[in-house]
């Protein structure tokens, strides 16, 4: 399998706590070796173990299966995340799911996409859990090409790392440019989005490395779009999430209040799963999505309606600039 799924850690945690009942939680990405997984747990456990599977969708460590437990699951296994410090109804163990791509081929890529004449010094390095263990591999990779390479960390985050819709680890780096090394485009334009600086995607799974200037300069104008549409609206949805990394209720309450004090009409909506046949009944001229950022960015042409970010509802009302665009993002503070 292409990741490490660290069977013995679990077979062993499970041992620890006497687990009977175990419910496997992945990402999309990693379902097809759920089944497989499953098996080789069942294999080397007790016969009175008994492993489930979560079919359900899983959008990161924000969503985790603690509420679905009932009382007949006694460990939550939660694959490719690592925790935000959320309380939780059963114990949960994170199991990281390490990829075993090659960082070196595009991290090498990327270095020599670098224009001389830029005269780059310093080299911000940021990656996802999934690759987070090759970070010391990747620094000493950029440094053996003269480059100086720093990291910090961030709020629940290791240095180097973006988690989910967290990039705090990025934005006080003080570089002339960053390479963002995972797959995806959502956390390398969250990246360049926060800090400005140029961008390098260097992606292990395809082995090179890209400018994300072009995307970048793509999304804006979609968001600038989506951001026009919204001020011909009267009324606004405000959507909040059921799942609990991902619920900003006061944030809801403030843009409903914000939202009427400029003379329009508000609706908070309650969502655990968010797509566009679920807002097909309401008669709203726009939505504010306070849950996961990625929906208003990575879906945003499913939606017939616009769907922006808090911070694009401040530029929708006036209160924030164009030039001051940012994106939004979730910070988890004491086991909210």
């Amino acid at each position: 399998m292409e990741y490490d799924y660290k069977i013995s850690d679990i077979i062993t945690k499970i041992d620890e706590l006497d687990a009977k009942n175990i419910m496997l939680q992945f990402p999309e990405g990693l379902k097809m070796d759920a089944v497989e997984i499953a098996q080789q747990i069942e294999e080397n456990t007790p016969d009175d173990v008994n492993v489930l599977i979560d079919a359900d969708a899983c959008f990161g460590a924000c969503d985790l299966a603690d509420l679905k437990v009932n009382g007949h699951i006694d460990l939550v296994i939660h694959f490719a995340h690592t925790s935000l410090g959320l309380k939780t109804e059963c114990p949960i163990m994170f199991i990281e799911a390490s990829s075993n791509a090659e960082v070196k081929p595009p991290i090498l890529d990327a270095l020599e996409k670098i224009n001389p004449e830029d005269n780059i010094k310093t080299i911000g390095v940021i990656t996802t859990t999934q690759h987070i263990h090759k970070l010391d591999e990747m620094i000493k990779l950029i440094e053996d090409e003269g480059y100086t390479v720093k990291t910090t960390p961030g709020i629940t985050t290791k240095p180097g790392q973006v988690l989910g819709c967290n990039f705090t680890s990025i934005k006080n780096l003080d570089v002339d440019m960053i390479i963002y090394v995972g797959s995806g485009d959502f956390h390398a334009l969250g990246v360049k989005l926060f800090t400005k600086k140029p961008v390098l995607l260097a992606d292990p799974f395809k082995g090179t490395a890209r400018d994300i200037e072009e995307f970048y300069d793509k999304i804006l104008r979609i968001r600038f779009a989506r951001i026009i549409k919204a001020e011909n609206a009267k009324t606004f949805g405000i959507i909040i999430s059921s799942k609990k990394g991902q619920l900003r209720y006061n944030l809801a309450l403030n843009l409903k209040k914000l939202i009427e004090e400029h003379g329009f009409k508000a609706q908070i909506l309650n969502m655990d799963y968010i797509s566009p046949d679920r807002l097909l009944p309401f008669d709203l001229d726009a939505y504010v999505m306070t849950a996961c950022p990625r929906i208003a960015i990575d879906d945003s042409a499913m939606y017939k309606k616009p769907v922006i970010t808090p911070q694009e509802l401040e530029i929708v009302l006036g209160i924030r600039n164009w030039d001051d665009y940012m994106m939004d993002e979730i910070i988890i503070h004491d086991g909210q």
